[in-house]
């Protein structure tokens, strides 16, 4: 099964979502602002991803720039500022099965559904 963790505000993954629609392939949306990942889960989806933490962080928000620049945070701590703070994580993020990508572009979205 497809999943898409996605933010409907954003436009990247919105154009993510049209993406798998178009694929006429089952799948399930998770809008992880409404409802958040887990430690476990977050971690996971690091680790599908093949990626540091701080690989998945939107460094140009807000919230990371007056919170976190600048400080030396472990990996530990970047994941509870994520999790903390899902605004933080880049979207939208496409898993299929044991395979994980940041749809940025949404063309990227192929690599992993074939």
């Amino acid at each position: 099964m497809i999943t898409i963790y996605h933010n409907p505000r954003c436009t990247k993954s919105r154009e993510g979502l049209c993406e798998i629609e178009n694929l006429n392939q089952p799948f399930e949306i998770r809008k992880y602002l409404d409802e958040p990942f887990t430690k476990v889960e977050l971690e996971e989806v690091i680790k599908k991803l093949n990626i540091s933490p701080i690989e998945l962080v939107r460094t140009k928000e807000s919230i990371w720039i007056e919170n976190f620049k600048g400080k030396q945070l472990s990996d530990a701590q970047i994941v509870q500022a994520m999790l903390e703070n899902p605004k933080l994580i880049e979207r939208p993020i496409i898993i299929n099965g044991d395979k994980a990508i940041i749809a940025r572009p949404k063309e990227k979205i192929n690599e992993i559904i074939k």
